[in-house]
């Protein structure tokens, strides 16, 4: 796809921890490169815990703090760019939908979405991809890995017309999983994560700020899958 250089975006980026929380220094760089006028909204419910040190973009003095809150304050200001925090988990699609209404301050050309998600749970990428669908216009990247494997998928719509497939038209199991939202999860289960290492969180965040800077700052890009194995050392695109 396409994106003229001189459009604004609205950028949401759901979670902040083992993913999210290495894309997003990573988005703000290159959306302040870009020179483009940017706004960008970090949702996560999740409170920093010592645990998450191990393998996620936190330290010590950050034990106890919102996650999203954490990473909007120590890079919005460096940067300088417009942002936005939301404490809570986002499992409401209306919710999602107002997230991207773009009718606000921004002047012609009309700003384009961008949707990331870095969530660990397929009942948050059906919300996603329900939103992909209700949506006219929206950029949705999704980030989803295992131990050491995963894949990044780039669904494109503009104008209401599908240029290129979200993540659950590839992977249609996502639409019949029976997970549930974090927010419904007993203080057992949240305890109990699907298994991840820092390298495979690493790897997944390398490849959504690619796609991030071919976007933003090239406006071509040409790829809209990659999958990857760390422990292979290992990162294959597909058309």
């Amino acid at each position: 796809m396409k994106l003229a250089k001189d459009r604004p975006v609205k950028i949401v980026i759901i979670g902040a921890g083992g993913t999210g929380g290495y894309v997003i220094p990573h988005l703000y760089r290159i959306a302040f490169a870009s020179e483009r006028k940017c706004r960008i909204i970090i949702a996560d419910g999740d409170i920093v815990e010592k645990k998450n040190l191990i393998r996620q973009n936190f330290a010590d003095c950050d034990i106890g703090e919102n996650k999203a809150e954490v990473m909007a304050e120590r890079y919005s200001e460096v940067f300088g760019i417009e942002t936005e925090y939301i404490p809570d988990f986002i499992e409401s699609e209306e919710q999602l939908c107002n997230l991207f209404d773009l009718r606000s301050s921004y002047s012609e050309p009309k700003p384009i979405g961008i949707l990331i998600g870095a969530v660990d749970n397929n009942r948050s990428r059906v919300m996603c991809h329900n939103v992909f669908n209700r949506l006219n216009d929206l950029i949705y990247i999704d980030a989803g890995n295992g131990e050491y494997t995963g894949q990044i998928v780039c669904g494109v719509k503009q104008g209401g017309r599908v240029f290129s497939r979200p993540v659950a038209r590839l992977y249609p199991d996502i639409l019949i999983d029976t997970e549930k939202f974090p927010s419904e999860l007993s203080c057992a289960e949240r305890s109990i994560s699907a298994p991840q290492s820092i390298a495979a969180n690493l790897f997944a965040s390398t490849a959504v700020a690619t796609m991030l800077y071919y976007l933003l700052i090239e406006g071509n890009l040409e790829k809209s899958k990659l999958t990857f194995s760390s422990r292979k050392l290992l990162m294959k695109a597909a058309a």
